[in-house]
């Protein structure tokens, strides 16, 4: 028997996903297909470990891996702060229904030959060896400064313009050592190279507030991660247009 379709939506990426849930939500009648036998495209979590191992044309798995179903692993792994974009876009759309997360335990940094756990409070913090005594007391000046600063009000500048300003110019001003800028710019801003240091101040102020934010919110650690792997994403979307 044939069926007609208003829509359809090719491949389980996450963006096809949001796609298809929003146009089933609006009435339209959508056929969604995909070739693989997973949800989530390139950024998918495969399970069984046996189809990641079809997937790359390689033998195996090996017997000492254990069983197959009791893994999931994402071709693009990622992280998600709590209180960030996507996370407040899960909420909204109630896909939050379908998914199950997990607190990340801690993050790691790996710096003069030792790995280091970025300090999740403040006894962390001061048992730290990422910085040193005076730097610590520098940076919680930034930090107070970050987490009262509000871009409508000129008052919480403190003669810091934040789209002028370069965020070189903002660590300057704090006087942070080489230390504590690379804790800043890549533990807690999580840039992956030295040139937002010459961006306006506003976007490392902005990162270093949603970083203290979603720690504030969990504690251990500012990081959500699905319990099943990034593909359970798309598929909550799926199903939440299916409903």
């Amino acid at each position: 028997m044939e069926q007609e379709y208003d829509i359809i939506v090719l491949g389980t990426g996450l963006k096809e996903c949001i796609i298809s849930g929003l146009m089933t939500l609006s009435g339209k009648k959508v056929l969604h297909i995909d070739k693989n036998p997973y949800y989530g495209g390139e950024s998918a979590s495969i399970s069984p470990l046996e189809e990641l191992y079809k997937k790359f044309k390689v033998p195996g798995p090996p017997k000492s891996m254990g069983r197959g179903k009791e893994w999931n692993v994402d071709l693009i792994p990622k992280f998600f702060l709590a209180t960030g974009q996507l996370v407040k876009i899960l909420v909204h759309s109630e896909v939050t229904r379908y998914l199950d997360f997990k607190v990340v335990e801690g993050s790691y940094v790996y710096k003069g030959g030792k790995v280091h756990k970025v300090p999740a409070n403040e006894k962390d913090a001061d048992a730290s060896d990422l910085m040193g005594m005076f730097d610590k007391r520098r940076f919680k000046k930034l930090l107070l400064f970050a987490l009262n600063f509000d871009i409508k009000n000129p008052r919480t500048y403190h003669d810091v313009d934040p789209h002028k300003t370069s965020t070189r110019e903002l660590f300057h001003r704090y006087d942070l050592g080489l230390d504590v800028i690379e804790f800043i710019g890549h533990a807690i801003a999580l840039h992956n190279s030295e040139s937002y240091l010459d961006l306006p101040c506003v976007e490392i102020i902005s990162r270093i507030r949603l970083y203290s934010d979603s720690l504030a919110c969990r504690n251990t650690s500012p990081y959500l991660y699905p319990l099943y792997g990034l593909g359970e994403l798309p598929q909550g979307f799926a199903r939440s247009g299916s409903h």
